[in-house]
């Protein structure tokens, strides 16, 4: 015998009422028709539901039990067509990312080529914006995945709220500058935070800059105190350090060709770079194929929250 989902709403009539003759009419049915209903029920279940020598009929221990798991059920049941809707729109609808510009410039065309190995992406819509605003992006749903920088031990708003993530790439924020004549640094910071020449910084709003804030603290504040300017933005702050303007912490993977053709060199020692995670954080929403495919190979065999997930292409940073 398997379950019939009508005798749920044939057994919470009754619930309702305790008596067969109401819970029938209640149901369009004759009443030793809605009876045998309600017997089937508790032969496939193996218990009595109900006390019957009682009027009106009351609830037995079980029957307390199963009323609140049919609540469960119907409320389940009732999502199913919802879901369902979504889950089929989600399969159509083009693939909407939030990447930072840094991100966007450098390292998500040869990341999206090496998932493509593994399926069709079919259309993408990219939001480029800062770390920020791609956080508010998914955290509103406007986008199904954000490509952004992070560091275990800053938690983002993401983080806060439990957004799941993979680590799909590393990278450091080092400091930068055009070099002199003599090849070295036009542009350099000291061990004590002293800059020699002139520094570039990030706006109290940069991503980037919360990461340098919150992990180089006084050291970094020094740097900000001795800035001729402020950005919000890693690639415009590339702009302005390979036009000579000042010393620059930039993500790496962004300055990579600059530093090998020798139109930047490093700026300061070992000491002050940044060592950081490329993440790929994903929405509540379900997602699509494509969303489905990227969010896959992200995190390999198995989703993980937090920075213990891996990616098998890990290290493209």
């Amino acid at each position: 015998m398997t379950l019939n989902l009508s005798w749920i709403d044939d057994f919470m009539a009754l619930a309702e009422s305790g008596n067969f003759s109401r819970a029938a009419a209640e149901r369009h049915m004759t009443q030793p028709a809605f009876s045998r209903r309600i017997r089937a029920l508790e032969e496939w279940l193996g218990v009595d539901l109900f006390d019957r020598s009682s009027q009106p009929a009351r609830l037995t221990a079980a029957g307390e039990w199963f009323r609140r798991a049919s609540q469960e059920l119907q409320a389940h049941v009732a999502r199913v067509p919802v879901e369902a809707r979504a889950v089929a729109a989600a399969s159509e609808r083009t693939l909407r990312i939030a990447a930072t510009h840094a991100l966007s410039f450098s390292f998500l065309p040869g990341w999206l080529r090496g998932v493509e190995d593994a399926g069709h992406l079919g259309p993408i819509q990219l939001d480029s914006d800062g770390m920020q605003k791609c956080e508010t992006l998914l955290l509103t749903g406007k986008v199904e995945l954000a490509l952004i920088h992070g560091h275990p031990q800053v938690k983002s708003s993401l983080d806060e709220l439990g957004y799941e993530y993979a680590v799909v790439g590393r990278d450091r924020l080092v400091p930068v500058s055009v070099p002199g004549g003599d090849g070295q640094p036009k542009h350099r910071l000291e061990a004590d935070g002293t800059v020699v020449g002139e520094g570039l910084t990030y706006g109290e709003d940069s991503g980037l800059g919360r990461l340098l804030r919150e992990l180089k603290g006084r050291d970094y504040l020094k740097v900000v105190s001795q800035s001729v300017l402020t950005a919000q933005l890693a690639s415009v702050l590339r702009t302005m350090a390979l036009d000579g303007r000042g010393m620059a912490w930039l993500p790496e993977i962004l300055v990579r060709d600059d530093m090998q053709a020798g139109r930047l060199v490093a700026a300061a020692s070992e000491d002050w770079a940044l060592a950081l995670e490329v993440r790929l954080y994903r929405g509540r929403a379900p997602l699509g194929a494509s969303g489905q495919l990227l969010w896959t190979g992200a995190i390999g065999a198995s989703p993980l929250r937090g920075p213990g997930s891996q990616s098998r292409w890990l290290n493209q940073g």
